[in-house]
């Protein structure tokens, strides 16, 4: 496994982490008027077959990719994602619980696809067209999320670095994609050193802009 590899692969996961913490809210409230004995099946169906829509939607993104100028496109507006990860604070998950097994389901698959969309793009451009890298960061993630999103939230709230953390996380990927584009490849594969600071500008003016933004919400 070499470090390129390596390296997609722990960035394909803290997306999905990042993006990914709220995901147990989600299935709470869609469970949440489901009799306690069928709760755990609704869980477990619901997510495992989120899961596979979600990887489907991600293969056919990594394919869509391919287009000239839209990995360059997408990466632009995973920056907006990054930025949008830091200052909004008041995303209202308004999902309506289901009162039996299946509607519980379908309300977990349809929620994962309304929000997951972030989590397709930036899982997209991190694997570069590698579909192992995309099965495996789901694999791998999933149950992170699943067992661990308590944690995760917990965390969030607790140690708001994180999600600076996060947010730079997703600049970064950002950042690749655009320097990936097989159209600006003339710009970028001839100038490591221009290509460098690229990045380093996207992922600090990424986390500058989100702390300025928040301090001034704060002071309104």
């Amino acid at each position: 496994m070499d470090m390129d590899f390596l390296l997609s692969l722990l960035t394909i996961i803290g997306i999905d982490i990042v993006l990914g913490g709220d995901n147990a809210i989600v299935v709470a409230l869609a469970c949440r008027n489901l009799p306690k004995e069928i709760r755990n099946k609704a869980i477990v169906l619901g997510i495992g077959l989120a899961l596979i829509t979600r990887m489907c939607l991600t293969l056919v993104a990594v394919q869509l990719l391919e287009i000239p100028f839209l990995l360059a496109i997408s990466g632009a507006l995973l920056i907006y994602i990054a930025y949008s990860l830091l200052t909004d604070h008041a995303d209202d998950r308004n999902i309506e619980g289901g009162t039996n097994l299946w509607s519980a389901i379908k309300a977990i698959i349809i929620a994962d696809l309304v929000m997951g969309f972030d989590n397709v793009i930036a899982v997209a451009g991190a694997a570069h067209g590698d579909t192992l890298l995309v099965m495996l960061g789901l694999i791998i993630s999933v149950p992170i999320i699943i067992w661990g999103s308590k944690l995760i939230l917990r965390a969030f709230d607790r140690f708001p670095i994180i999600v600076y953390f996060g947010a730079g996380i997703l600049a970064f990927t950002a950042s690749r994609m655009i320097t990936h584009e097989v159209m600006l490849a003339p710009l970028f594969s001839q100038h490591p050193l221009f290509t460098f600071l690229f990045k380093v500008i996207i992922i600090a003016g990424v986390i500058i802009a989100g702390i300025i933004r928040v301090k001034w919400a704060k002071a309104q």
